[in-house]
């Protein structure tokens, strides 16, 4: 990464710094640490790694034990994965420092994170196999090949070269002809930065959200997995045996305040006690619907909870628990977050500012940004589309650790961000890219569309966005270059990489994993200026 992070400067330790669990991306395997110091001070250095199965225990260049260097000096880290499972590894690096042979002894804990994939393993040549590539090979010694042996080596030879030639054309024609959506794990850090910091002459003239940029819409996207937003008609009892799985007893569950309420939903805070232990306990989000609501309304809250099931990730929150008995109404169940809602909360940050400016940083707003983009680059590499990706539908607890949730009674509980243009569907207009609002059609560039103005919403604490255009005008209003304006406060660098994922066309939007990596690199530079 082209950023450098200061643990101490002066003497003085950055807390703040070594509290942050900074994200390595994939392709790196080393990280570099610079060091020095005045007089005499002895180490000790140890590492700890959450998942061993999927990763090496780190290994240093220098010594675990000695004397810090007098002069600048760097050693490297590396981070190597095993390549056995999928999984993301939180690793520890424990630097205890002493000074001069006495017990002051400081402790310096720096925490990095970085996923690990799984290597797909060689193919085996059977013996059979074997036989008869030793067959096909062998020459007696000392005997000279015949015309007919010559005929038949040049025949395998040439049948050999036409069989290729026929691959790659129609491995050419099967590339031009399908529609794949782009997974760029293994972006360099180089071409990440220059994707978003020089982005193309397009993408910058959404810089002035007053000057329309005249840019034609792009119809077709050849490189993008585009879904289309059917709806299918699902009953409620299909809902219900898609869940049943996770069903649990109604005696389980307790509830507690009511968090938010809508005309057909609400939200409590509830209490699930455990199954096998009854004499534990946990906290829980319990997402229900009143007597009043219809069918339709309860199948749609249990098909669009179901949006994140069966996926693994620190910032997503899937469902974990429904409640679907006869005679009770339905009940889905997620974990716990104490600060709840991620839109009510930034809206909560806005009205204590003016009495409390020092409330939420501007860095703690980007490290929120960091935390969803995560969760999102996972589920692009999951082919997974969200589709109504917003504050709203993103909770947050007191740590400030932010998680995505599904969409489910969000229509319901924030109206005002939904509208129906006259095909019977409340949709959120003002998050949704071009191509979606008029096609129909999403991607994992849509998403990142979606994402750009969730990052306008954290900058400017919980704002509607594009709330002077009427809805059914969106469409042409975004055709014809407008943006949403640059928020108050908001630096040039940050709302340069909101316009990139503002672009028409979807194949110039970043991907997830380049804002990670572009919004890691800014975060750590504005920890350098505090």
């Amino acid at each position: 990464l082209n950023a450098e992070l200061s643990y101490v400067r002066n003497d003085v330790i950055n807390h703040y710094a070594l509290s942050f669990n900074l994200l390595i991306p994939c392709e790196t395997n080393n990280l570099h640490f610079s060091w020095h110091v005045k007089s005499k001070v002895e180490y000790k250095l140890g590492f700890q790694v959450d998942n061993p199965i999927a990763m090496a225990m780190p290994q240093a260049n220098i010594s675990l034990q000695g004397e810090v260097p007098r002069t600048l000096s760097v050693f490297c880290v590396e981070l190597s994965c095993t390549g056995k499972l999928d999984s993301e590894v939180t690793i520890l690096m424990q630097l205890n420092l002493t000074i001069n042979s006495s017990k002051n002894i400081t402790i310096l804990n720096f925490k990095r994170r970085k996923m690990c994939y799984k290597k797909l393993e060689p193919e085996v040549k059977s013996p059979t196999s074997d036989k008869n590539s030793s067959k096909a090979i062998f020459d007696p010694v000392n005997t000279a090949p015949t015309t007919s042996t010559r005929v038949f080596y040049i025949s395998v030879g040439v049948c050999c070269a036409v069989i290729f030639l026929v691959a790659i054309i129609l491995a050419v024609l099967h590339l031009h002809s399908m529609k794949r959506i782009e997974l760029d794990d293994s972006i360099s850090d180089s071409s990440s930065s220059q994707g978003l910091s020089q982005p193309s002459t397009q993408t910058t003239q959404y810089l002035r959200a007053d000057t329309p940029n005249n840019a034609t819409p792009v119809t077709s996207y050849p490189t993008l997995r585009i879904e289309k937003n059917d709806l299918k008609s699902v009953t409620l009892m299909e809902a219900k045996a898609k869940v049943k799985d996770i069903a649990i007893s109604r005696e389980r569950i307790t509830l507690k305040d009511v968090l938010q309420e809508g005309t057909f939903g609400r939200i409590f805070h509830g209490i699930l006690i455990e199954e096998k232990d009854p004499s534990k306990e946990k906290q829980v989000f319990v997402k229900t619907v009143k007597d009043q609501a219809s069918e339709v309304q309860v199948t749609m809250m249990l098909t669009e909870s179901c949006k994140l099931r069966g996926l693994h990730h620190r910032n997503l929150l899937p469902i974990t628990h429904v409640c679907i008995e006869e005679g009770e109404k339905p009940m889905v169940l997620l974990p716990y977050m104490n600060w709840g809602n991620l839109k009510l909360f930034l809206r909560q940050c806005k009205l204590v500012e003016a009495n409390n400016p020092q409330a939420i940083s501007q860095q703690d707003l980007v490290h929120m940004a960091i935390q969803i983009a995560c969760g999102m680059s996972y589920l692009a590499r999951r082919e997974v589309i969200h589709k109504d990706l917003a504050a709203r539908n993103c909770v947050i607890d007191d740590a400030l650790q932010v998680k995505i949730t599904d969409n489910a009674l969000s229509r319901d509980l924030f109206p005002m961000d939904y509208h129906c243009l006259g095909d019977n569907e409340n949709r959120p207009v003002r998050w949704m890219a071009l191509e979606s609002l008029v096609n129909n059609e999403f991607s994992s560039a849509s998403d990142v569309w979606a994402f750009g103005v969730t990052l306008w919403e954290l900058m400017t604490l919980g704002q509607t966005p594009y709330v002077d255009i009427d809805p059914f005008e969106m469409a042409a209003y975004l055709k014809d270059g407008y943006r949403i304006a640059q928020p108050i406060n908001c630096p040039d660098e940050l709302f340069a990489v909101m316009a990139c994922c503002w672009a028409l066309d979807p194949e110039e939007r970043p991907k997830f994993q380049q804002l990670v990596q572009c919004l890691t690199e800014f975060h750590a530079a504005l920890g350098a200026y505090v």
